[in-house]
């Protein structure tokens, strides 16, 4: 049996891994099926000589895939409401419009509280802008998608 922190860093890593496929899947074009068979194969836990790879929670990381991409329109629509009419989802930074699908997606579909939801996001966030104002920006699109998805649990 698994630690709680043990399981706790491997859904931290299964979202922070599902940002980045989100993310080349923009960018390359690829596949849903091309990048989560990527991930899984080359990526998450793999060692190499260059890098070793954390370890994740793969059932997750598949679910935030499959559904931020099944759902993207949705999420999508969701984010607008959240952002300053002047910039439209498309008009931000691709890898924010991974992070947000890929939380969009948790918060919308699974039993996650939207608050940790949140929470593990802004420090994705973190960790691609750890300069940047971007976590200040994720956490109040995030609170407004959470306030709209999951009213009851504020």
């Amino acid at each position: 049996m698994s630690a709680p922190n043990d399981k706790r860093a491997k859904r931290a890593a299964a979202r922070f891994y599902a940002v980045q496929a989100l993310f080349q899947m923009e960018i390359s074009g690829q596949t849903v099926e091309q990048v989560r068979a990527e991930f899984e194969t080359h990526r998450i836990g793999a060692e190499t000589e260059e890098e070793n790879w954390v370890d994740a929670d793969v059932p997750l990381f598949r679910k935030l895939v499959d559904l931020a991409v099944d759902r993207q329109g949705k999420i999508d629509q969701l984010t607008d409401r959240a952002l300053v009419a002047k910039w439209p989802i498309a008009r931000i930074d691709p890898t924010l419009r991974a992070l947000f699908r890929a939380a969009g997606a948790e918060m919308a579909e699974t039993d996650t509280p939207p608050r940790v939801v949140i929470t593990e996001f802004v420090q994705i966030a973190q960790a691609f802008f750890p300069e940047g104002r971007e976590s200040k920006f994720v956490n109040a699109v995030l609170d407004h998608m959470a306030h709209e998805i999951r009213p009851e649990a504020f």
